[in-house]
C-alpha cells in the first residue's frame, strides 16, 4: 500500500515539473520551431515528388528501348517468316512476345507513377497553401506578442559626448539670452 502512495507521488511530481518546464519555455520559440518543422517537411515532400518524377522520367527512357526492339525483332520475324525459317521465326516471335509483356509491364508503371505524382502534386500544393497560412498566422501572433509585451528598458543611461552636452548649453543660454534682449526692447 505505501508503494502505490509514493509511486502517486512520484507521478504528481513528474507531472508538475512537466509544467514548470512547459510554462518556462517561450511560446514564440514552440510557434518558430513549429513552422521550421513544417517547412522541413515540405522539402521533404518536393523531394519525393522529385524521385517519382524521375522515376517517370526512366521509366519512359526503358519504355522506348523497348519498344525499338519490338519493333526490331517484328521486322526479324517478318524477315524469317519471309524467308520460309520458320525456326528463326519462333525464336523471334518469342523474343518479340516477351518484349511486348515487357512493354506492358512498363506503361502499367509509368501510369502509376504519374498517378502517385499528380496526388503528391495535388497534396503538396494543398499542403503549401496550409504552410503558407500557417507562417503567415505565426507572424501575426509574434508581432501581436512582441506589440503585447513591454519593450525592455535599459537601467543605465545612454552614453552622450560631452561635446553634445556643451552644445545643448550653449543653445539654452542663446535662448536665454535672445528672450532677454527681446524683453528690455
Amino acid at each position: 500500500m505505501s508503494s502505490k502512495l509514493f509511486d502517486r507521488i512520484a507521478l504528481l511530481l513528474k507531472a508538475d515539473a512537466h509544467g514548470v518546464v512547459e510554462s518556462l519555455e517561450e511560446r514564440s520559440l514552440l510557434l518558430k520551431q513549429c513552422v521550421r518543422e513544417a517547412e522541413i517537411e515540405i522539402g521533404r515532400k518536393h523531394a519525393r515528388l522529385e524521385v517519382v518524377r524521375e522515376e517517370g522520367k526512366r521509366l519512359a527512357e526503358a519504355l522506348a528501348r523497348i519498344e525499338a526492339d519490338v519493333r526490331a525483332l517484328d521486322e526479324d520475324v517478318a524477315l524469317a517468316l519471309a524467308g520460309q525459317k520458320d525456326d528463326l521465326a519462333r525464336f523471334a516471335a518469342r523474343r518479340l512476345l516477351a518484349r511486348r509483356r515487357d512493354a506492358h509491364a512498363l506503361q502499367a508503371q509509368i501510369g502509376e507513377r504519374a498517378d502517385e505524382e499528380r496526388a503528391l502534386a495535388e497534396r503538396l500544393e494543398q499542403q503549401q497553401a496550409q504552410f503558407e497560412n500557417l507562417r503567415a498566422r505565426v507572424r501575426a501572433e509574434i508581432a501581436r506578442r512582441a506589440e503585447v509585451s513591454e519593450p525592455t528598458r535599459w537601467s543605465c543611461e545612454p552614453a552622450v559626448a560631452d561635446e553634445e552636452v556643451e552644445l545643448e548649453l550653449l543653445r539654452r543660454r542663446q535662448r536665454v539670452m535672445g528672450s532677454g534682449e527681446e524683453g528690455e526692447q
